[in-house]
């Protein structure tokens, strides 16, 4: 029995250490204390020039004709995850795993090589990453 315990702590300290314990895995409330337009979201992953999801990522893009094999499909991320979790993800994947290459977003601190035009600011605004997220959550095959 005791040997079960320190198993158990032992596990729940490596996931508190990842991020992912006592629901640090999701950012729960809108970032800007609203939902996001699925319409702009769906232009933001696909664009080259504003989200770069699909260097990565692919998806249900059936016009776009080079997507990524990097990170996992975004076919069905809404049902595989919640709004917080997605929100997370994007806002700041190094919370869940630091050795992440997914870029974070919605963060302006504590980064490296960063350009001088692009220093303190963040990659996506807080209207772009819930019209992400409101995109993301209509993927559900």
């Amino acid at each position: 029995m005791k040997r079960r315990a320190v198993v158990l702590a032992t596990v729940v300290a490596v996931f508190s250490m990842l991020g992912v314990a006592h629901g640090q895995d999701a950012i729960s409330e809108s970032l800007t204390g609203a939902k996001g337009d699925p319409v702009r979201g769906r232009a933001i992953v696909a664009s080259r020039q504003v989200g770069l999801c699909l260097l990565c990522h692919s998806g249900p893009f059936p016009e776009e004709r080079f997507q990524g094999n990097l990170a996992p499909d975004l076919r069905g991320a809404g049902a595989r995850w919640s709004e917080g979790q997605l929100r997370l993800r994007i806002v700041d994947s190094s919370r869940i795993n630091p050795a992440t290459i997914m870029p974070a977003y919605h963060r302006s601190e504590g980064l490296a090589r960063v350009a001088p035009a692009w220093r303190g600011k963040p990659v996506l605004s807080a209207q772009q990453i819930e019209d992400v997220v409101a995109f993301l959550m209509t993927l559900r095959d």
